[in-house]
């Protein structure tokens, strides 16, 4: 999925505002500006959209993990330089402290059924015999419930 429509769903979600965005960076040790922020969430096509690089994405998802579940000791996590959407799918789970039951009521929600397997299959390492690469439409289908269980 494209990080700048991940950031859009995610912002529509829990309502976050360009400043509140800005505040998530920098709770991760990230720099962003008002403006980088309103460049990000502009649509593919008008003018002055700038596409969101996976090292911001990854700065953005442990800022909201910070927030969500507060920032723990130590130096903070360096952000991947290439972000899969299992990278994604995983932070978001930890950011908002979701067990497997918990993100497969969500997914239901979305009208998508998953079973348990396949549901931690997404969450193992890739070098896993059990690994599956998580596909944009089951991404997207989690970001719809989430939709759907925080914009009541």
């Amino acid at each position: 999925m494209n990080n700048n429509d991940i950031l859009r769903r995610l912002r529509y979600t829990f309502d976050l505002k360009e400043l509140d965005i800005v505040d998530i960076f920098a709770s991760a040790d990230g720099i962003a500006s008002q403006e980088q922020v309103t460049s990000w969430l502009k649509k593919e096509d008008d003018a002055g959209y700038v596409e969101m690089i996976d090292v911001e994405m990854a700065t953005f998802l442990n800022g909201l993990i910070n927030t969500k579940r507060g920032k723990r000791e130590g130096p903070q996590p360096v952000p991947e330089k290439r972000l899969t959407n299992n990278a994604v799918f995983m932070k978001l789970r930890i950011a908002l402290n979701l067990q497997a039951e918990e993100i497969l009521d969500i997914m239901s929600l979305a009208e998508f059924n998953l079973s348990k397997h396949e549901l931690s299959s997404f969450f193992r390492k890739p070098g896993n015999r059990h690994y599956c690469e998580c596909k944009d439409q089951i991404l997207r289908n989690f970001l719809m419930g989430l939709q759907k269980q925080f914009r009541v």
